[in-house]
């Protein structure tokens, strides 16, 4: 047991000193058992972050949706909504919501960055690098400003099609009945709330 914890040491440390690493480790663990440690960007979705280092990369404090941290992001943000004309804070609203501002986060459906894009939906709208933070938001805000006009700037059925797809919005008509796009939806519009009161 004591050489299997110094080994893990060893691994960690190498990962964290080789090269221009992103000083952040990803696991998973496999049907044997057998964990699989990455520091780079993982494609495979079962891949979780297992540690990080402080200020490795923008995240909000816990409990706060204004921690300052957004504003590293507010002249992508800006530039987003003027070239697509949709509201700062609703774009600033669902990258809380689907990425919590991490650029490097997946999701267990395998969608990818800030607005947590879906490799073919990013492919559609000529992403090169989904977790490039430009090239996301940007590829995002448009999918949502075409949403907004589909459905005529109304922002609940835009959200509620973004987060399941504008097929089961028209199915149901209105918001689908799926209790996590009902919780997305108030979630987002709470967030967009409050980054309206902070005045990005």
């Amino acid at each position: 047991m004591k050489k299997f914890f110094l080994y893990i040491l060893a691994l960690f440390a190498t990962l964290f000193l080789a090269g221009p690493a992103t000083a952040a480790i990803y696991k998973y663990v496999d049907e044997s058992g057998v964990m699989h440690f990455t520091n780079t960007n993982p494609a495979d979705a079962r891949y979780k972050l297992f540690m990080k280092e402080k200020g490795d990369r923008p995240t909000l404090r816990k409990g706060s949706v204004v921690s300052g941290s957004y504003k590293d992001y507010k002249s992508i943000i800006n530039n987003a909504s003027l070239r697509h004309g949709v509201e700062a804070a609703l774009i600033t609203a669902v990258i809380k919501a689907e990425s919590d501002f991490d650029p490097r986060a997946v999701s267990r459906a395998g969608a990818r960055g800030l607005m947590q894009l879906m490799p073919k939906t990013a492919d559609g709208l000529g992403v090169t690098n989904v977790y490039d933070p430009h090239e996301n938001v940007n590829a995002g805000t448009r999918m949502l400003g075409r949403l907004l006009k589909k459905y005529n700037s109304d922002v609940t059925l835009a959200l509620a099609a973004y987060n399941a797809g504008e097929n089961k919005v028209e199915q149901y008509g209105t918001v689908p009945p799926y209790k996590e796009t009902r919780a997305y939806v108030k979630r987002v519009l709470s967030f967009r709330s409050d980054f309206r009161r902070a005045e990005l």
